[in-house]
């Protein structure tokens, strides 16, 4: 299957991510993608002042769909834009931003789950852990996010760098990977992941996934125009796929077979 389509792409409103939306754009259509969804960092709307430094603030997100609504109309006739976030699901606060985002045509989400709880005193997931009681929240976590029906897929499901027991982590991914099956939530290779050698893509949790006949989604997670796609990178996240057999499908084909399943969850969930 060629890459044709990448939905993991941010833009400096999250504050770790470089380049404008026209550069991502221009580069996507040289490099030969035919779709390109951006998914930056969400708002959250918190209790208080707080304000966590790594998302766009609530006050931005209007310019951030203004943006891009007009690139998608200037570029509409070389390639197809569509406007998503990443969102972290964080229980007492997630019915808060879906209210916030229905005025809005946002045409998907990612869940990209960095922290535990939420997140004010939470814990982050990258961070090497031994603790078992982490893990399995993790676990608990993201599957009563993907329970949601909100999610068009789980963005870097192994970002969780647990370093304790591996026989305890295979049977927490295996029931994470179980739990996605069953609610037909497709899972990233993350190339951002990677391309910078971070704890994440995880062979084992990918030889898991394989096991339990999960499917994929490669996603660039690009913080700069030029990692939209890397030759390289995209060979390794290939050969996941190839070697552990796993079901592939690009993100723009999983939109339309899916459903808006944002514009489902504004109607029922609670």
């Amino acid at each position: 299957m060629e890459y044709k389509s990448n939905f993991h792409t941010h833009t400096p409103r999250c504050n770790h991510a470089v380049g404008e939306e026209r550069e991502y754009i221009e580069n996507a259509i040289r490099l030969g993608l035919t779709a390109l969804g951006f998914s930056d960092h969400s708002p959250y709307l918190f209790d208080g002042d707080y304000y966590s430094g790594f998302r766009m603030r609530p006050e931005q997100f209007p310019d951030y769909m203004e943006t891009l609504l007009a690139l998608r109309e200037e570029y509409r006739d070389q390639i197809r834009i569509y406007i998503g976030l990443e969102v972290e699901y964080y229980p007492a606060l997630f019915g808060r931003l879906l209210d916030f985002l229905k005025p809005y045509p946002v045409d998907y989400l990612i869940q990209g789950q960095h922290l535990l709880g939420n997140e004010i005193g939470g814990t982050y997931c990258g961070e090497p852990t031994e603790d078992p009681a982490t893990l399995t929240a993790y676990v608990d976590q993201v599957t009563e996010g993907m329970k949601t029906g909100c999610f068009l897929y789980l963005a870097h499901p192994d970002l969780i760098h647990f370093t304790g027991d591996r026989l305890l982590y295979e049977q927490e991914m295996r029931r994470l990977c179980r739990n996605a099956n069953e609610l037909a939530i497709p899972l990233e290779i993350n190339m951002l992941g990677i391309g910078t050698h971070r704890n994440y893509p995880d062979p084992l949790f990918w030889r898991i996934a394989g096991e339990e006949g999960c499917t994929a989604v490669i996603g660039s997670d690009a913080h700069a125009p030029e990692r939209i796609l890397i030759p390289e990178v995209l060979a390794r996240a290939e050969e996941l796929i190839e070697t552990n057999r796993l079901k592939r499908i690009d993100p723009e084909e999983l939109l339309h077979s899916s459903g808006p399943r944002l514009k489902e969850m504004n109607r029922t969930y609670e």
